[in-house]
């Protein structure tokens, strides 16, 4: 039986499990391209190049998993168009992409007026949106020390907007930011009180 249950198990991990991929592609914009990786579990790769090998990764928290799948199931997984039978600018070639073992299907569009796709494509920019402002951040840590303030008010907007996703990623460094004389007293202050504010995030 034992040998039987870890039969099972290899073949389980060797199918893979549900993945979800999104990319956008803009030349001319900053950053000029964009893709996104999540699995079922919530874990979530962030990459400004195909084939990055150092995303930024984070956890999406368990609700917030099942609404983004959710979304792509009620789209029947990206096996039918997307795009709005209207002229518009051009918005950035985007890309969704649904993968379970050898199952993928795929949807690119550059604007779409369906409300669920609208609603998926807000949650995979909400997820771009986090890790830009942890790669801003980290940056301006390191090389640009009079810069972190205006990092760190850009984080703080995106976490009063609601717009951040597994903040709990940025209190490391927000912690050594406020604990760091070499940091301006703003900015040692305003990295306190954000890291306070993800701690204990309001009803």
């Amino acid at each position: 039986m034992k040998y039987v249950l870890l039969f099972l198990a290899g073949g389980a991990m060797a199918g893979g499990a549900p993945n979800l991929f999104y990319s956008k592609s803009f030349p001319g914009s900053s950053p000029a391209y964009v893709e996104i990786n999540v699995d079922k579990g919530g874990a979530v790769e962030y990459r400004e190049a195909p084939g990055e090998d150092n995303p930024v990764k984070f956890q999406l928290k368990d609700t917030e998993v099942e609404e983004v799948f959710g979304l792509a199931e009620k789209l029947g997984h990206f096996k039918q168009p997307l795009e709005a039978p209207v002229k518009v600018a051009f918005m950035g070639a985007k890309t969704f992409r649904w993968e379970n073992g050898t199952e993928k299907s795929e949807v690119k569009f550059n604007y779409s007026q369906d409300a669920t796709a609208q609603a998926l494509l807000d949650w995979f920019e909400r997820m771009a949106e986090s890790a830009q402002r942890e790669i801003d951040l980290e940056r301006s840590a390191k090389y640009d020390k009079l810069g972190v303030v205006k990092s760190l008010l850009l984080l703080e907007t995106s976490l009063e907007h609601k717009r951040l996703l597994g903040p709990e990623q940025f209190l490391p460094m927000l912690d050594r930011i406020a604990k760091n004389e070499s940091y301006m007293h703003t900015a040692q202050a305003r990295a306190a009180d954000i890291a306070s504010a993800i701690r204990n995030p309001k009803p």
